[in-house]
């Protein structure tokens, strides 16, 4: 995997389109920096951007122009998918977790007032 820095585009838009990925090695690239821009939304920690990436709907196809994986790049596409996977793990987890936190927040805002005490202010 690589650690340079991917340019980052239009959330909805295929990592190949992004990228004007010409080649494999392209491809995998746009596709990694896909996946850190994931950890770095999971990183911090606003729920309206991890739901974003749940709301992704588009799934990615991979490019017919550029024939088959080539063998020697099948072991970092391996690696880039179980990344992938993990961060897709890691992102449900969290929308879930921040639907939780909304459901009990919003039980606890819409129920009954509990009693308050009444102080009376009176000479005896």
């Amino acid at each position: 995997m690589t650690s340079g820095h991917v340019p980052r585009n239009r959330v909805g838009d295929p990592p190949a389109r992004r990228s004007g990925a010409q080649s494999w090695p392209a491809v995998l690239d746009a596709l990694e920096g896909d996946v850190y821009e994931a950890e770095e939304t999971l990183a911090r920690g606003r729920a309206e951007e991890i739901a974003a990436w749940g709301r992704r709907s588009t799934d990615w196809i991979p490019p017919s122009s550029l024939g088959p994986l080539p063998d020697d790049l099948r072991e970092r596409a391996a690696r880039l998918l179980q990344h992938q996977l993990a961060v897709a793990e890691a992102l449900v987890e969290r929308i879930t977790q921040s639907q939780k936190q909304r459901d009990v927040a919003a039980r606890m805002s819409y129920a009954p007032t509990r009693p308050v005490a009444s102080f009376i202010d009176q000479a005896l």
